[in-house]
């Protein structure tokens, strides 16, 4: 995109960032072009990037029986003793999120009708604050600005204050954040994405300036412009210069259409398996020999890593088909490496969201349903391929760690824990040599150090340590003259002991909302546990979770709504909804031979198809036909923390079309395919779950 900063209209949003942003660069570390993939980071802008020291945050599960209660009850206790005179109308959200915001003085709207209609006929700027609840930056700027009732004083004069659950809303935020992109590239500002995201727009909805995390006032934080000082330029421009600015909006807008719904263009010659080993070339090349994972630079060595665990199923398909040897390196190097981290939660099982350094050591805190969900199949199935029996073990403390904390009554999966405890990341997690020294007797100590790098320099900012391998746990063993199972087993009491220490600090908040798509893929992956360890435990917890979806949040003619809180279902579900639930149930009929599970995958097949095919160039839309009318109605092709939800409905029509002899989705799933068939052609590694679709398409169809 050429920048448009020459424009004479534009020069009114340069004047605005020169003034308020110049010293600050990105701290995103987004890999892929489309801000839709979740690698961003949040946090604030600083000119090295992310400011936050080092992991962060929390969100490990309390534990006992009582720390379900707990853990549901938290986000409503921490609301109810906020509560100050201040309710504005997110207390009648179903949002964990949102709910925290209820009480503040910002006189917040959700996103709907009134709030737009209101900034419409008061001719109002919108100020558009999207997050989510285990952000720890997020709630930062809610405890320095939005509690300020200075701040929130000229916010409720000046703005029209809309407060947005991007994981309720992936829509708005999808576009809104893809906005804050073009702004950047227009503006030459160099800056990148993140959460919170904080974007003003016109009273019709266009974006025309954003940021991600501000400071409240000038000096608070090194030399950035605080939000207050923000807030009145931005007023000040746009009561002078409301014309500019809108025609700056409308060409921001524009370049966001124009992303969001261009067409992929398409291979002039057929895709073929042979694109199998052009992803794996790229994944080598992308690949860490030393620590595993996938992206890493020699010239950027602290770029953080995510688990990508569309790579790694990518990696066990191919595996299991060719059985080559790089493939399962790949893979058991990116695990073993992953499991040894402080990503993974070595006391309470689970794995954190992501490691803000190479090695996998210092994690962001929060724990998402959606990692554990796609990781718990992803070490279930590696386990089958390789039979390490530490792929297994962590397995099972990953969806022990799932039923005791993230675990409705009723069997549905919560949506997350929080990235912070008192206010401060990974406060919940961290441990200094004193603590592990009064919690454990001598014997004890000593064992859990030479394991766990307790006698080495702290790992954490300084004084602390996230509990880690200091080597693979086979060689500490070794050097033990014992075998890993053996010492393993000694060191479970001692992880007990720490876990029940650890579970009477107060905890990080639970997001007890449930969200049908990533209830799809924990069911996925308890699904597929349960065959592959034989645990018929498992494939209950999978299919009580499917049962509460179908129940409640499936509507009387068949389409699936996107949340449940609160006793209520609410929200169109997105593409991402029905292809992660339908590909759920699959794994779940192939668990359980119970054929109501595969019809059910039928029907929301059929609506899925019914609501967001796009007939003219094939694949799915992500809103359904009936979405409300938003700047742009896209498709999103690139895997990312989720992969993407075409990719996956390829896949459940080619599963579907096979097991139920029906051509037609056979038929469909070659169209979904040819329609990133370019994308395929050009860089198939975005799209690992989309070449995958391929190979299941051209074996269904194969003449015998």
């Amino acid at each position: 995109m050429k920048s448009s900063c020459a424009t004479p209209a534009f020069l009114v949003l340069l004047t605005l960032f020169c003034s308020v942003g110049c010293s600050r660069r990105s701290g995103s570390t987004q890999a892929a072009a489309d801000p839709t993939v979740e690698n961003h980071t949040s946090g604030p802008q600083s000119g090295s990037g992310v400011v936050a020291k080092g992991p962060v945050a929390n969100e490990d599960p309390a534990n006992e029986d009582p720390a379900n209660e707990s853990a549901a009850a938290s986000v409503d206790e921490t609301v109810a003793e906020t509560k100050t005179t201040h309710t504005n109308r997110l207390a009648n959200e179903t949002s964990p999120y949102l709910l925290l915001h209820a009480h503040n003085p910002v006189d917040w709207y959700p996103w709907g009708p009134e709030a737009l209609e209101r900034a419409r006929r008061e001719k109002k700027v919108i100020f558009l604050s999207i997050g989510y609840s285990s952000c720890h930056w997020c709630h930062v700027m809610e405890r320095e600005s939005f509690l300020d009732e200075e701040i929130a004083a000229f916010m409720n004069e000046h703005f029209v204050c809309i407060k947005v659950d991007r994981e309720e809303r992936p829509d708005v935020d999808t576009i809104y954040m893809t906005s804050l992109h073009v702004y950047n590239q227009l503006s030459g500002s160099g800056r990148g994405g993140g959460w919170p995201l904080s974007m003003f727009l016109t009273p019709e909805g266009q974006p025309f300036f954003g940021g991600t995390y501000f400071p409240a006032r000038d000096g608070d934080r090194g030399a950035s412009t605080g939000f207050s000082t923000l807030l009145q330029r931005v007023h000040e421009i746009w009561s002078a210069n409301a014309e500019k600015v809108e025609a700056d909006a409308e060409m921001i807008t524009r370049y966001v259409k124009e992303q969001l719904e261009s067409r992929q263009p398409v291979a002039l010659t057929p895709i073929d398996e042979k694109v199998q080993q052009e992803v794996l070339a790229a994944l080598e090349e992308q690949f860490d020999a030393d620590y595993g994972g996938f992206g890493y630079q020699p010239t950027n060595p602290i770029r953080p890593k995510f688990p990508e665990p569309s790579n790694l199923v990518f990696l066990i398909e191919y595996a299991k088909r060719t059985k080559d040897e790089k493939a399962i390196q790949l893979l058991s190097v990116t695990l073993e490496r992953m499991a040894m981290g402080g990503i993974r939660d070595h006391l309470g099982g689970g794995f954190h969201r992501y490691s803000v350094d190479r090695f996998w050591r210092i994690p962001h805190f929060e724990k998402m349903l959606y990692d554990n969900g796609q990781l718990a199949s992803v070490y279930a199935d590696a386990y089958l391929l390789t039979g390490r029996e530490d792929f297994k073990r962590v397995t099972d403390e990953m969806l022990t760690f799932v039923l005791r904390e993230m675990t409705d009554e009723r069997g549905g999966f919560y949506s997350a824990l929080d990235a912070e405890s008192e206010n401060e990341e990974g406060k919940f997690y961290r441990w200094t040599k004193d603590e592990l020294k009064e919690a454990l007797s001598d014997d004890e100590f000593e064992l859990f150090a030479a394991v766990y790098g307790i006698n080495d320099e702290p790992n954490f900012e300084e004084h602390y340590y996230a509990p880690q391998y200091s080597e693979a746990l086979a060689v500490t063993a070794a050097s033990m003259k014992i075998n890993e199972s053996e010492l393993d087993a000694r060191l479970v009491p001692i992880r007990e002991k720490l876990f029940d220490i650890r579970a009477a600090r107060p905890r990080p908040l639970t997001d007890t909302k449930i969200l049908t798509g990533w209830n799809g893929l924990m069911i996925r992956g308890f699904a597929v546990a349960g065959t592959n360890f034989k645990n018929a435990a498992y494939i209950q917890a999978a299919g009580d979770a499917a049962t509460f979806i179908l129940d409640e949040l499936l509507t009387e003619d068949g389409r699936l709504l996107r949340t449940y809180g609160r006793g209520q279902a609410k929200l169109n579900a997105y593409v991402d909804d029905y292809a992660f639930m339908i590909d759920g149930l699959i794994a779940l009929h192939d668990a359980t031979q119970d054929r109501k599970w595969l019809d059910a995958a039928d029907a929301l097949m059929a609506k899925q198809i019914e609501l967001f095919w796009d007939e003219a160039n094939g694949g799915f839309f992500y809103t359904s036909n009936d979405h409300e009318t938003l700047l742009a109605r896209g498709k999103n092709p690139v895997d990312g923390a989720r992969p993407s939800g075409g990719s996956v409905s390829a896949q459940n029509l080619v599963a579907l079309g096979s097991r139920l002899e029906r051509p037609e989705y056979l038929a469909m799933a070659e169209r979904s395919i040819q329609a990133v068939s370019g994308l395929l052609e050009r860089a198939p590694a975005a799209a690992p779950r989309m070449v995958a679709a391929v190979v299941q398409w051209l074996e269904a169809t194969a003449k015998p």
